[in-house]
């Protein structure tokens, strides 16, 4: 009995090192409220690892081949007890997982988790939110049905598009067409590249936030020092409740619904419409819009350097632990948002018509569908915000919360639009 408590507490003393070397010691008591993180990413830690035992289980039964992995997936479903269970509680972690990273990244500016020498994690972070989608896409080819097939066949087509590198890059994943290298790339990508780099990546962001002392807080302007609770229990507890719950929730779900699986992959027959995943179809709907250069990588280039280099921008942070602390910022951002929803709803419907009224014959030409309108976009967006500055005294934190709000909004409205607005080729529907 004595040997056993002994092996108890040292297991015991175990997990609290490995806590306290994921979180400090003690924190400011008041980061521990909920609604300044949401628990967003614990969330997000708990998906990794949801992912990564569930993963490990389907490689037990997966075949990476065209000729024996959908089959191999068709047994999982129907043949191996509970495999069809652990493929759902895969599948629709991986895109909860988006979806909790993507509110995480929110959550990160509008607290003003990216000043106070935490410049370099916000770098880190949005790396890793790329890391997350290019897991989530090279993961959605491997069932090799005709879903995966034509989402991958679209998404690695527009790879063309990228100036210089644009064919090399279609080599490196096996050639201009989908086929059994491709999966092969994608495999080897999803199971092994971009998970060590995700850990890698994950566990630097976390040291960076352990030396900030945790949680971004409130910039006091008194002179008494912030009080401090342990981290354990006062953080871990919460931590625990949280992921706790959430993978509860993912196992029920995915008790009662099954993650998708059409017919084997047929290179021959296109559904209509074929989309990419639903996280890429705001580019899709650009590609509708702009030369294809231009929608595929010279906008979202500068859409990424600008929400890259905003937070870094001298007095462009949102004020520390708190929601859009700056003065006014829950009606700018509220304001901006709508005007950023309507608008591009008026300028994707508008311009779905004059496509449609000119028989779809408009050139995509370089210049007319690529260079005039994003240099138009960008000199009118960057006029309108300066006229705001001078009409209403705006400082370049709410400057640069228009900014953010505005960008974000548009590519929320675009995904929208492409995932419930497009359907048999392409065509503006109505989705009810």
């Amino acid at each position: 009995m004595e040997v056993i408590n002994k092996k108890q507490t040292s297991q015991r003393r175990s997990l609290s090192s490995f806590i306290m070397h994921v979180h400090p010691t003690v924190v400011a008591r008041d980061t521990l409220r909920f609604t300044l993180s949401f628990g967003l990413g614990g969330m997000a830690s708990t998906l990794c690892l949801l992912l990564f035992m569930t993963g490990v289980l389907l490689l037990l039964v997966y075949e990476p081949t065209t000729l024996n992995a959908y089959s191999s997936v068709r047994t999982l479903v129907n043949d191996s007890g509970f495999g069809s269970w652990v493929r759902n509680v895969h599948y629709f972690s991986a895109n909860i997982l988006v979806f909790i990273a993507f509110l995480h990244f929110l959550r990160v500016y509008l607290t003003g988790a990216t000043n106070t020498g935490r410049q370099l994690n916000w770098v880190i972070g949005i790396v890793l939110l790329m890391l997350i989608f290019l897991s989530n896409l090279t993961g959605y080819l491997l069932p090799w049905d005709q879903l995966a097939f034509w989402a991958i066949t679209i998404c690695t087509s527009m790879l063309s598009y990228v100036p210089l590198v644009g064919e090399s890059l279609q080599m490196l994943l096996g050639g201009a067409e989908v086929g059994a290298s491709t999966l092969s790339i994608f495999f080897v990508l999803h199971v092994v590249f971009l998970p060590v780099t995700l850990i890698i990546l994950a566990v630097w962001h976390f040291w960076l936030v352990r030396k900030a002392s945790g949680l971004v807080q409130v910039e006091e302007e008194t002179s008494s020092p912030p009080i401090r609770v342990s981290t354990s229990p006062h953080l871990v507890v919460r931590e625990a409740a949280v992921g706790l719950s959430l993978i509860a929730i993912i196992l029920l779900f995915a008790a009662f619904v099954n993650a998708p699986l059409l017919d084997q992959a047929n290179p021959g027959l296109s559904p209509n419409p074929a989309k990419a995943p639903w996280y890429f179809l705001g580019f899709q709907e650009l590609l509708m819009h702009f030369y294809p250069t231009f929608a595929v990588c010279v906008i979202p280039m500068l859409l990424l350097f600008t929400l890259l280099a905003l937070p870094l921008l001298y007095d462009c942070s949102l004020p520390a632990g708190r929601w859009i602390g700056v003065a006014k910022g829950r009606a700018i951002t509220f304001s901006t948002a709508v005007c950023g929803l309507l608008l591009t709803s008026i300028v994707v419907f508008v311009d779905d018509l004059t496509l449609a009224s000119d028989g779809g014959a408009i050139t995509f030409d370089w210049f007319y569908r690529g260079l005039l309108p994003t240099a138009l976009i960008v000199v009118v967006l960057f006029s309108v915000i300066l006229l705001l500055r001078k009409m209403f005294s705006l400082s370049r934190v709410q400057s640069g919360l228009i900014l953010f709000t505005f960008i974000i909004t548009v590519m929320l409205g675009l995904t929208v639009i492409g995932i419930w607005f497009r359907g048999e080729g392409m065509q503006l529907v109505w989705p009810w």
